[in-house]
C-alpha cells in the first residue's frame, strides 16, 4: 500500500512538472525527467527492472516534450 501511495504522489508531482519549459529543449528535458521518475516507479510497482523502466520512461517523456509545441500548453498566461 505504501508503494501505491508513493507512486501516486510521484505521478502527481510529475504531472505538475510536465509542462515546464518554453523552448523545445527545456520541454524535452523536463519530459525526460518526469518520464524517468514515472517509468522507474511503474517498474518498481509492477516488479520490473527499475533502471529499464526509467530509461524507457525518459525516452518517452523526452519525445513527448520535444513534440509538444509551446502554443499547445496553456499555463494561464
Amino acid at each position: 500500500m505504501r508503494v501505491l501511495k508513493t507512486s501516486l504522489l510521484v505521478g502527481l508531482l510529475a504531472l505538475g512538472l510536465s509542462a515546464c519549459g518554453t523552448t523545445t529543449g527545456e520541454r524535452a528535458l523536463s519530459g525526460a525527467g518526469v518520464g524517468a521518475a514515472v517509468g522507474g516507479v511503474a517498474a518498481a510497482v509492477t516488479g520490473g527492472d527499475v533502471s529499464q523502466g526509467a530509461v524507457i520512461g525518459a525516452s518517452a517523456g523526452a519525445a513527448t516534450g520535444a513534440a509538444t509545441d509551446e502554443d499547445d500548453l496553456n499555463l494561464g498566461d
